[in-house]
């Protein structure tokens, strides 16, 4: 697989983003998550993408198991920390004080059973704490090696210079697809003047534009039930959109999933997508992106299928979108 650069760190041109092993979008199968990560790192991937947040620890407890006996110099651990969540689940806001960040990384550490990891990043900002607090903090962990990269996720423009205005950064992990491309005004540009790379995810919406959604998808505890995107008023104007984008995507010769992904790896060497891949079989469907090679013409009728402003809902419910400093 070829490389790409976020930032200082240099790791595999696809990731592998973690979160649906441990029940974000269903019920999910232990071996089959095992599997599914070993046959990412077989396939090249070197990337990892984790929260202490996703199944309060199980994510990374998850990890640790389908890493062992696996040299630790030929992945990449990046963890988002800072998530505080109620036992029903519910999100109750977010922890940036610089001895939460510690104490974080402390138990990560444990879960994983690593001694560094590799980037490391608040997964919202904390509107109590000064970014620069928060950032300070990790540099401290950089320091003292235990993290070897500082990373930001969903933060504006502002709060991304005054970040790396503390410490060099890595990247920022954003939602970015062809349903999602608001990145695109003010973020980008300020990433790319600071050299600080790219972390897409969500570049499927979820599933939404992966082409095997449908009315009839989803199950107990998958959070998409949710999401305004795929809410009964606005699913048939979205899933009209995946159809559109199917058409273009057999034209090429490749699946629609495949498609999506490629128009988000052509965004430059510094934008590196997750594939949000729970099974072999979807990882494998998404790793074809790899070798797709999209003409200008390709991509503006790739884009002329999914015009972002016709995606019908916003990402996240209200209360979600509302605390993210990415859309302010």
């Amino acid at each position: 697989m070829e490389t790409k650069h976020l930032g200082t760190l240099t790791t595999s041109a696809l990731g592998l983003g973690c979160m649906g092993m441990s029940g974000a979008y269903g019920v999910a199968d232990r071996a089959e998550s095992i599997a599914t990560v070993r046959a990412a790192l077989d396939a090249g991937i070197t990337l990892l993408d984790t929260g202490d947040f996703y199944g309060m620890g199980h994510n990374e407890m998850l990890l640790a198991e389908a890493l062992q006996g696996i040299s630790r110099e030929t992945y990449q651990l990046s963890v988002k920390f800072g998530g505080q969540v109620a036992p029903d689940g519910t999100f109750v806001g977010f922890d940036g004080r610089p001895a939460a960040v510690k104490t974080s990384l402390s138990y990560s550490l444990q879960r994983l059973g690593v001694d560094h990891v590799d980037v490391y990043r608040p997964a919202r900002l904390d509107p109590a704490v000064p970014i620069e607090d928060t950032i300070g903090a990790i540099g401290e962990l950089v320091d003292a090696g235990y993290v070897r990269h500082i990373g930001l996720s969903e933060l504006g423009a502002e709060n991304i210079r005054r970040a790396a205005s503390v410490r060099p950064i890595s990247d920022l992990q954003i939602e970015y697809s062809l349903a999602t491309r608001g990145v695109e005004d003010t973020i980008l540009p300020a990433c790319r003047e600071l050299g600080i790379g790219l972390t897409a995810y969500g570049v499927l919406s979820r599933g939404l534009i992966g082409g095997h959604w449908t009315k009839d998808s989803g199950g107990q505890g998958d959070f998409r039930a949710a999401s305004p995107r795929f809410a009964t008023e606005n699913l048939d104007r979205n899933l009209a959109l995946v159809e559109a984008l199917r058409v273009v995507a057999e034209d090429l010769g490749v699946t629609v999933a495949q498609a999506a992904f490629a128009w988000v790896a052509s965004r430059g060497g510094d934008v590196v997508p997750l594939i949000g891949a729970k099974t072999r079989e979807r990882l494998s469907e998404a790793l074809g992106a790899a070798d797709v090679v999209l003409t200008d013409a390709q991509l503006a009728d790739i884009e002329k299928a999914v015009p972002a402003d016709q995606v019908a809902g916003a990402r996240y419910p209200a209360a979600h979108m509302a605390a993210l400093d990415s859309e302010r």
